[in-house]
């Protein structure tokens, strides 16, 4: 049957484009790295949609499509900030490891592959997510470099503090903070509060520009980890 296929060709499609968002970000052509990462994103978003409607989920599907995540949103990120890093102003301590430095990037494609494995494996994040999800990592580093790519490569900032920034969303991905899910089961404010500060939040930031998915995430991440607190509180 024809229909049986179709969702793993969509899969495939996701991992074609984080291939060629990997070999955008090599050469340093972030706009076209970045618009592969968010169609790779549309693509696995559907993916799923179309297995359950078509009633033809199989495990070689979920399977697929953690392969082609892990391109997607582990590698072409990973391959961005490689880029960056041979970019970015680099301290005078750290110019005999200069050559090599950049490599660190692909720290993150490993995180990113051990946070897909953690999901596919934790009953807990059917309904939510532990850690940050790897396409919003993804799509966080592609919005800060398109936005913010002026100052990331000015005297300002430097290879340590994108270094440490890098780190720090690695830490993300496989932690064990609760992440906000933003399913609706109704649309009572009591039951959706967190979801409502999430959402209001975002409308200021969508006037950033290219930095407004980044500027999203970072809140988003706020969000997940303050706002369970502040209501316990």
């Amino acid at each position: 049957m024809i229909k049986r296929h179709i969702p793993n060709s969509i899969t495939c499609c996701n991992l074609i484009c984080g291939c060629m968002a990997t070999g955008c970000a090599f050469y340093g052509q972030y706009h076209f790295a970045v618009l592969m990462i968010v169609l790779g994103a549309v693509f696995d978003f559907f993916d799923g949609m179309v297995a359950r409607a078509l009633g033809v989920s199989s495990p070689i599907g979920k399977e697929l499509d953690s392969l082609a995540d892990v391109v997607t949103f582990g590698v072409a990120p990973s391959a961005i900030i490689f880029y960056l890093f041979h970019e970015v102003h680099m301290p005078e301590v750290l110019l005999p490891i200069r050559r090599f430095l950049p490599y660190t990037a692909f720290l993150m494609a490993a995180f990113s592959a051990l946070r897909l494995a953690k999901f596919n494996l934790d009953e807990r994040q059917h309904y939510g997510f532990i850690g940050l999800p790897t396409p919003a990592n993804a799509l966080f580093w592609g919005s800060l470099v398109l936005g913010e790519h002026a100052f990331l490569v000015s005297l300002k900032f430097n290879a340590v503090f994108l270094f440490l920034f890098m780190l720090l969303f690695c830490f993300l991905l496989v932690s064990e903070v609760p992440m906000l899910a933003l399913k609706f089961k109704n649309l009572s404010w009591a039951d959706n509060r967190q979801r409502y500060v999430f959402l209001i939040g975002c409308l200021p930031l969508l006037l950033l520009g290219y930095s407004a998915l980044a500027a999203i995430i970072i809140w988003y991440v706020v969000v997940s980890i303050a706002f369970p607190r502040i209501v316990k509180a």
